[in-house]
């Protein structure tokens, strides 16, 4: 388990080939927020533990979709919260100032360290409620047994995420 947020995002700086520790930063902040508005709260609340404080304290403000007040619901209802790839890469690209293409790579060199780094039990729970499109940016033996579990179609109809893979940019 990583402890040190520094170690967290000097890891992310150097498998993403990021220039400087402050962007590394920007990714941590920006793929552990989107991923929170996709995923159920009480997995943020389990990864959130896993993680340094500094980069659990963001991702704990985030309201899931499916949760917060009956108004905080029927706004994400309205505003397109089921999203796919594409949404998931321009929300991370808006976040971080980039391209989309920069986004899924950086969330892709994310998601590797974070797979190595926290318990293999809650990254599964994590990726199996991921819609197939999103689990392209895993690590590719943990994308092919969460495909082969079947769970986590659930977030790709509706969103207006592409069919047949990719965001372009």
């Amino acid at each position: 388990m990583i402890t040190r947020y520094e170690e967290l995002t000097g890891q992310i700086q150097a498998r993403a080939r990021l220039p400087d520790r402050q962007t590394a930063e920007r990714t941590v902040r920006a793929t552990l927020e989107t991923l929170a508005e996709r995923i159920p709260g009480g997995l943020v609340d389990h990864l959130a533990a896993q993680l340094p404080v500094e980069a659990a304290e963001p991702i704990r403000r985030v309201t899931a979709p499916h949760e917060g007040s009956p108004e905080q619901r029927a706004h994400h209802r309205d505003h397109d919260a089921r999203f796919g790839l594409t949404g998931f890469a321009g929300r991370i690209a808006w976040r971080t100032e980039t391209s989309e293409d920069e986004a899924i790579r950086e969330a892709s060199a994310f998601f590797e360290v974070l797979d190595s780094a926290l318990d293999p039990e809650l990254m599964e729970k994590v990726y199996g409620v991921l819609p197939n499109d999103i689990r392209e940016l895993l690590p590719e033996a943990r994308a092919v047994h969460a495909g082969d579990a079947g769970a986590g179609d659930t977030g790709g109809a509706g969103a207006g995420s592409a069919e047949g893979g990719g965001a372009g940019g």
